[in-house]
Order: structure tokens, then C-alpha cells, then sequence
């Protein structure tokens, strides 16, 4: 398994990890199968959407706030239940198609690591899965 950094800047966001993860892929030397991209997280999640438009990243974040909002009667002491619920909602990975070593992601995918707690250091985790 192979890994990366991630610095995040603001309590929510959604950063574009694509480039990190084709490089990793590169790196590890795959041609054929898949790669899982994971965030080892409870309050970050993995996902798969469009990265033209950055309107699109904005208005998942607003969509997403308004769904889960920070700060209702939450039992939890840190603080943060909203955050783990959003990732619940969203998954903490993505496993996405490697054809001719290449990520096999539609024209306008991008894929994202979505804080919901930060701004903190993060890990993603990469594991290839070479296809049979």
C-alpha cells in the first residue's frame, strides 16, 4: 500500500487529489486492474465527481451543510458529529478502473478528499489491485 499527504486549509472542503493518485499509480507501476483510494479518517471522506466547475465542489459543500448541519442537539463532546456523519454519507473510499496504466475516470471526473474537520494534516492510502 502506498501513501500521501494531504494538508487541508479549512474545516470543510473538498481538494483535488487526482494528480496524487496517478502519480502514486505510476509509481507503483500498474497497467491493468483498479485502484482503491482510501482516507484512514473518520471525519474525511473519498469521492468521485465533477472537477471543471468549481461551483460543483461549492455547492456540495452548501448542500451537504444544510442536510448536516454543525451544530444542532449533537450528543457527541467533540463536536465534530456532523463531520462523521457527512462521511458516512459519502464513504471514506473510492475504488476507480486502471486501464494502460492509466486512471480510468470519465472526461470531467476528478477524484476528491472531502475534509468535514479541518483544517488538519491527512493521509490518503492508494492500494493497487492488479487485474486478472
Amino acid at each position: 500500500m502506498r501513501q500521501f499527504g494531504v494538508m487541508t486549509t479549512t474545516r470543510e472542503d473538498l481538494v483535488d487529489i487526482t494528480a496524487l493518485v496517478a502519480q502514486t499509480l505510476r509509481e507503483s507501476g500498474l497497467s491493468e486492474g483498479a485502484v482503491l483510494v482510501y482516507s484512514p479518517h473518520t471525519t474525511a471522506a473519498i469521492t468521485v465527481n465533477e472537477g471543471a466547475d468549481p461551483d460543483v465542489r461549492r455547492d456540495m459543500l452548501r448542500h451537504l451543510a444544510r442536510m448536516v448541519p454543525q451544530h444542532p442537539d449533537f450528543r457527541h463532546a467533540e463536536g465534530n458529529s456532523d463531520a462523521h456523519i457527512k462521511v458516512s454519507m459519502l464513504g471514506p473510499s473510492q475504488l476507480i478502473p486502471v486501464t494502460g496504466g492509466e486512471l480510468a475516470l470519465g472526461t470531467w471526473q476528478k477524484i476528491f478528499f472531502c475534509e468535514f474537520d479541518g483544517p488538519r494534516r491527512r493521509t490518503v492510502w492508494v492500494q493497487t489491485l492488479a487485474g486478472a
